[in-house]
């Protein structure tokens, strides 16, 4: 062999890989003499541009390697040091990153809108106007005006603030007689869009094909690497999708010229090809736009070789890269005035018409049938242009009809996937290839859920993104994620120097470590009740704050201290463990749990207790029945245990209470430890536990049958679950064992730099 041709990815992860590949050869002294390597980039894969790229071998692009470095140790800098803090102070809470708490940040602060939001109630007049009195034999085209002037004051949105206002509008107008004032035709163009980047393409396919940001991706990723044609030979359909440069090649920019002039005409093609820029902050504009990678080949032609949502992406694509040269729309649009004899009283009639379809007329093609496009006129609209257009200065006209309508503003909409990037985008936080992967992740640490394509913060992704804006206020910060990645171009153009921009990182990041680990999990607790109290207390009953159980307590957010819950419980722990609410439940509950009743019911007494004469009752709580040894008094915790698993609470016994309430019970020690083992009721059954171990008794296994045997070889099983958090803190070298692993040994060494 006398060549290595290195053709990864043509951006910065890829830039890194064949370096990574170099580095593990010259390990292994795989690298004899004589051999020559060589870099080469190409953005589709056609044999063109395979062939046009090993004519112009390069060396390794340094300093996008240095850049994808510094990227890396800065992500590991925050996810070793933040994540361990987050699984100590609240447990259950998995990660932090620096794209990743950004993004989450903008979700959660988007929810404390909403919820902090008062809506404001507005009216609006609207009527329907006509040339021919109502009633007339000859029926004109009546069409919608809105008022905006009354008493000869321009009104604003909120002008009108009651229905008694507007009834008394409304009475004023039907008195009055209206003609035509005045009228306007303007003549706007509107523009094709630009062709698609990473972000662009993850929104249009949400917002037009419903598909999430990583299934765009899945299905692009499948276009770029190709498919085998009807003729047989293999190519790939679209460019490079992992990009946010808006350029075209000049010969891919002839082509679709062509291309528009064959389809639709010489006056659909631009006067002269368009150029586009990128104008999103910190664009790195390295590759192409997203295109087909011949536009000759329409959708149509893979009908058959696509699966259907990977045709529908084609057509998004192809459409979209032949909008992108052609001319802009021409929309007419008229605006007519009519008010009474002294104009004191004015409504406004408006409509549009596309005069010149231009760029539209892409989206109205039969190729593009697989996909919807929203901007298509109908003929009702016309119609109306054309009633406003006939009438003139001084024309009578008559109401048919007056309406108010009463209105709210509306809190501001949450992000869904697309707006969410879109935002990202606009802001400079992320890199095309992160959108996708960072919302992935939120969802699967459970802070993020997905309703109606709706992006929604579980209560546990509002406390993470609470505690980092409280202790970490620089990794929430967006101008600081996006003037990051301004730092990491500027390393890649060769700019900066990564190793020091890592140390003055660090020098910073250091300092929010420090003081975030000497917080006190009261501190924390305190600080998200505060910020969170409504949401909390809600469900109490009354919303009183006062503990129903020692009538002493106030009912406080608490963090548990052995599992990975929280609660709702009396601030006299340990004297009284009342708990009112669960979130997240502890140790086994699978699911949250919440409250089933708050009424209270009167205890059902079942028999007294053989030992000691104690009254055994059956109670009902906020989650369901259980059984009481003893009864309720002060400076005293009666045992309980919960029946939730009995189905007929009704047939509960003295000796079925009996049997609950013996446990838990110490079958004996683990041989490897000396802990003990325990056999537990749980709410979803019998339970067996060793330490921070858990695994589910079978039901078809009865608790009596559970010996020690029965219990190590069920905590030896599969099936078996982690309660609680580890008590020490994990120690960041542990995980730094796993970067080793991938061959990343001069990052290791480079990263010891900001500890000097």
């Amino acid at each position: 062999m006398e060549n290595l041709i290195l053709a990864s990815d043509p951006d910065r992860e890829g830039e890194a890989i064949a370096w990574h590949i170099i580095e593990m050869l010259q390990q292994q002294d795989a690298l004899r003499e004589g051999l020559n390597v060589a870099r080469v980039v190409f953005h589709e894969i056609t044999e063109a541009a395979i062939k046009s790229s090993l004519l112009a071998p390069r060396e390794i692009d340094v300093n996008l390697v240095h850049a994808y470095l510094a990227r890396r140790a800065l992500d590991y800098l925050i996810g070793f040091n933040v994540s361990p803090l987050l699984w100590r102070k609240l447990p259950g809470c998995q990660s932090a990153g620096r794209v990743q708490s950004a993004a989450l940040a903008l979700i959660c602060d988007r929810e404390m809108e909403i919820d902090e939001f008062k809506p404001q109630e507005y009216w609006s007049i609207e009527t329907e106007l006509n040339k021919n009195e109502s009633g007339s034999r000859v029926n004109g085209i009546s069409f919608p005006a809105r008022l905006t002037t009354f008493n000869s004051e321009r009104l604003s949105q909120f002008s009108i603030s009651s229905h008694t206002e507007a009834k008394h509008i409304e009475q004023q107008i039907s008195s009055e007689d209206f003609q035509v004032i005045r009228s306007k035709i303007n003549k706007i163009r509107k523009n094709p869009p630009s062709p698609f980047i990473t972000s662009t393409l993850q929104q249009d396919a949400a917002n037009k094909l419903h598909f999430s940001s990583a299934y765009t991706m899945k299905l692009a990723q499948k276009l770029y690497e190709g498919v085998q044609l009807s003729d047989g030979t293999a190519a790939g359909l679209i460019t490079y999708m992992r990009t946010d440069g808006l350029h075209i090649s000049d010969d891919a920019v002839k082509g679709i010229r062509s291309l528009v002039i064959e389809r639709y005409g010489q006056d659909f093609v631009s006067g002269s090809a368009r150029k586009y820029f990128k104008k999103v902050k910190n664009a790195q504009e390295a590759h192409e736009a997203i295109r087909p990678t011949d536009i000759s080949r329409l959708p149509s032609m893979l009908s058959g070789i696509l699966d259907e949502d990977s045709l529908k992406l084609y057509t998004l694509i192809w459409s979209r890269t032949v909008a992108c040269q052609m001319e802009p729309a021409i929309i007419e649009q008229i605006q007519v005035d009519i008010g009474n004899a002294v104009e004191s009283i004015v409504f406004r009639s408006a409509s549009s018409r596309v005069s010149f379809r231009g760029y539209q007329a892409v989206f109205e093609d039969v190729e593009a049938e697989a996909i919807k496009y929203e901007e298509n006129e109908g003929n009702d609209r016309d119609e109306v242009f054309g009633t406003l257009n006939s009438l003139k200065s001084g024309d009578p006209l008559f109401i048919h009809e007056v309406q108010s309508n009463q209105h709210h503003t509306q809190a501001p909409p949450r992000y869904s996937e697309g707006s969410l990037i879109k935002k990202l985008e606009e802001l400079g936080i992320g890199r095309p290839s992160t959108y996708a992967a960072t919302i992935k992740v939120l969802q699967n640490r459970s802070y993020v859920t997905v309703k109606s394509r709706v992006l929604y913060p579980e209560f546990r992704g509002r406390m993470v993104s609470a505690f980092l804006c409280h202790h970490f206020s620089e990794v929430t910060d967006y101008s600081f994620t996006a003037d990051m990645e301004t730092e990491l171009d500027n390393v890649s153009a060769g700019l900066t120097e990564w190793k020091g921009l890592l140390r003055d990182y660090w020098t910073r990041f250091s300092s929010y470590c420090d003081r975030a680990n000497n917080v006190h999990i009261h501190q924390v607790e305190k600080m998200l009740e505060k910020k969170f109290g409504d949401f909390l207390f809600a469900s109490l009953p009354d919303k009183s704050r006062a503990c129903p159980s020692c009538m002493e307590g106030t009912l406080i957010f608490k963090v548990s201290r052995f599992g990975a819950g929280y609660f709702i419980g009396c601030d006299q722990h340990p004297r009284c463990k009342y708990i009112a609410k669960t979130l997240y439940g502890e140790e086994e509950e699978e699911e949250e749990v919440t409250p089933q009743n708050n009424s209270v019911e009167e205890p059902k007494l079942l028999g007294l207790n053989p030992g000691s004469s104690e009254k055994i009752l059956l109670k009902n709580g906020p989650y369901g029945f259980y059984v009481q040894l003893g009864e309720d008094r002060k400076g005293y915790l009666p045992k309980r245990a919960s029946v939730s698993h009995i189905k007929d609470v009704g047939s509960i016994t003295l000796e079925d209470a009996l049997e609950v309430l013996r446990y838990p019970v110490t079958l004996g020690n683990h041989p490897n430890d000396g802990e003990p083992v325990i056999l537990k009721l749980a709410r979803v059954g019998f339970a067996v536990r060793h330490r921070r171990t858990i695994a589910s008794v079978p039901k078809n296994v009865k608790p009596n049958d559970v010996t020690l045997e029965k219990a190590l070889e069920l905590l030896s099983g599969k099936d078996v679950r982690r309660c609680g958090r580890p008590k020490s803190k994990p120690k960041v070298e542990e995980a730094i064992e796993a970067i080793e692993a991938t061959g990343e040994k001069r990052l290791l060494r480079d990263q010891n730099l900001m500890r000097m």
